[in-house]
């Protein structure tokens, strides 16, 4: 590990005139840089400093954009935090830039492949799982005990499946289940069961008397599999029977049944999928979700900066790649707008901001309410600073679709390039919602640490700062904090972490997450009301 033995600060533009200090342990008052400017106080590591006296109502710009305005006169080399601070108004949502940008083409990245498993619908999973589908929470406490089982006494004997997981929701009875927005954590949880790592099987486990039925999860047509095991002749669809467990059936007499039923089910599918193995499938067939939580000044400087730079061999590779965290883009969106490949998805993504803004509204809180006390800590001043940083994640290749909440990227045509899928922030939602999309590998980036996994997919923890790699040695995947260190370029950690991808993806190498069997539950986002 590096420590840095000289005072240094990261300004990120030309034009900015504060900057963060990279120091471990922060700075001293009376410290001076090599170009002669001088502390006023102590600063603390990632926060930011004053590179010019800073008149009362002036811009303090990082990332050359107004991340506020400040409160009253900030001498040179004062610590500059939010109290000093005055946030600026949102963006409207007019007069946006339509598709400005005409960016060179990327060089096509050929000849990078990884051992995935191929499904009948042409998508390929990078983990071979069994999921089991709740369509209530009533019946968590049943699935969790009849996972531990199946677990204990089934998946042994089943070598090529990696794991059982119950799909657990907080949804499904007491919900208003005809409201327009209920459409949202419906689509979610039903194309969640077909992410691609669960092979294409879908069990679900059902009470029998909740709002959210087996049969208005899984409409005819859902569930259609190109497959000898249902179809005659391959190259047809049809409708895969839905195989529910239904815990209020007359069959059950007394709750060992249940379980006894479930096991029996899922020892069905254990067995389709046990006959599956990994073949080579190109670097395209990747669906990353990028992601980043626990966030500090150091995230767009290090690691943000490394994943946008992976984000774009991904796109070059022909994968796809999402980001997502609205309130996390939203000061952003004219970068955004004019990155769009087409007007009309540049329009898609004004009408999900708009749609979240209304959200927001009617909730009577707006997007700095966004901000963390870690965020803050960790040197982030407001949601302004913070989504210059997120934004970064993305890259520089255009974006060329829009997801809405809980949309499948197969059922709206999009499976190449960079996609914005709209999510809220949360962690776990944001997850869910990247899960229901149809991602295969996950990609997170935080400053001040999380032990956030997902079950469903490799979660690879990139950390922003040398200190917290050390720090959480067995729990963050890649080290990006070399970057601020000098030790490494940002193109070398965004290399490293496609590399890293690839073998994760072919089950070559497990995350830490994965090693320890570390994961968020799932968190359908639903903005209908519970009645």
């Amino acid at each position: 590990m590096t420590r840095l033995s000289k005072p240094l600060f990261i300004r990120m533009h030309a034009s900015d005139n504060v900057a963060i200090v990279a120091n471990d342990g922060g700075l001293k008052a009376g410290t001076v840089f090599a170009d002669g400017l001088q502390l006023c106080e102590q600063v603390p590591q990632g926060h930011k400093l004053a590179l010019i006296d800073l008149p009362k109502g002036s811009a303090v710009r990082r990332y050359n954009v107004a991340i506020g305005y400040a409160l009253k006169d900030i001498p040179a080399g004062s610590w500059v935090h939010e109290r000093l601070l005055e946030m600026p108004t949102a963006r409207t949502l007019d007069n946006l830039p339509l598709a400005t940008l005409r960016p060179e083409p990327m060089a096509p990245l050929a000849g990078y492949t990884f051992e995935g498993y191929r499904n009948a619908d042409g998508t390929v999973g990078t983990r071979n799982i069994l999921a089991i589908t709740t369509t209530v929470q009533c019946v968590a406490g049943v699935v969790d005990f009849a996972v531990k089982r199946i677990k204990a006494e089934l998946l042994p004997r089943f070598p090529n499946v990696d794991d059982v997981v119950g799909l657990e929701h907080s949804y499904g009875c007491g919900v208003a289940i005809d409201a327009p927005d209920a459409i949202i954590p419906i689509r979610t949880l039903r194309n969640i069961t077909l992410n691609p790592n669960f092979g294409g099987e879908v069990m679900v486990v059902s009470l029998g008397c909740e709002k959210l039925q087996p049969e208005r999860l899984f409409p005819p047509g859902t569930i259609a599999i190109v497959d000898e095991r249902h179809a005659p002749d391959v190259g047809h669809n049809v409708d895969a029977p839905l195989d529910v467990v239904c815990l209020q059936s007359e069959n059950h007499i007394g709750f060992m049944s249940m379980i006894d039923a479930i096991m029996a089910t899922a020892l069905v599918h254990l067995e389709r999928l046990n006959a599956r193995r990994r073949e080579t499938v190109p670097a395209s067939a990747l669906v990353v979700g990028v992601q980043c939580g626990g966030s500090d000044a150091f995230s767009g400087v290090t690691a943000n900066p490394a994943v946008g730079f992976a984000t774009d061999l991904l796109v070059r590779a022909g994968a796809t790649v999402m980001f997502s965290e609205t309130t996390e883009v939203r000061d952003g969106i004219d970068q955004l707008t004019a990155r769009a490949s087409t007007p009309e998805i540049a329009q898609a993504m004004i009408r999900e901001m708009a749609w979240y803004d209304a959200y927001l509204h009617k909730g009577l809180v707006d997007r700095s309410a966004n901000t963390t006390p870690g965020n803050k800590k960790g040197g982030l001043s407001n949601i302004v600073e913070k989504a210059m940083g997120s934004i970064v994640k993305s890259g520089s290749a255009p974006i060329s679709g829009v997801l809405s909440p809980g949309e499948k990227l197969r059922q709206k045509g999009l499976m190449q390039g960079l996609i914005y899928a709209a999510t809220p922030a949360s962690d776990f939602i944001c997850g869910t919602l990247q899960l229901a999309a149809g991602m295969n590998l996950h990609v997170f980036t935080t400053g001040r640490g999380t032990p956030y996994g997902l079950a469903e997919v490799p979660v690879i923890k990139v950390a922003t700062r040398t200190d917290l790699a050390r720090r959480w040695h067995d729990l963050m995947d890649i080290n990006a904090g070399r970057i601020a260190d000098g030790d490494a370029s940002i193109a070398d950690v965004g290399w490293e972490l496609f590399h890293l991808m690839l073998e994760v993806a072919s089950g070559r190498k497990k995350t830490w997450a994965e090693h320890w069997k570390l994961h968020n539950a799932l968190v359908l986002f639903n903005p209908a009301p519970v009645t």
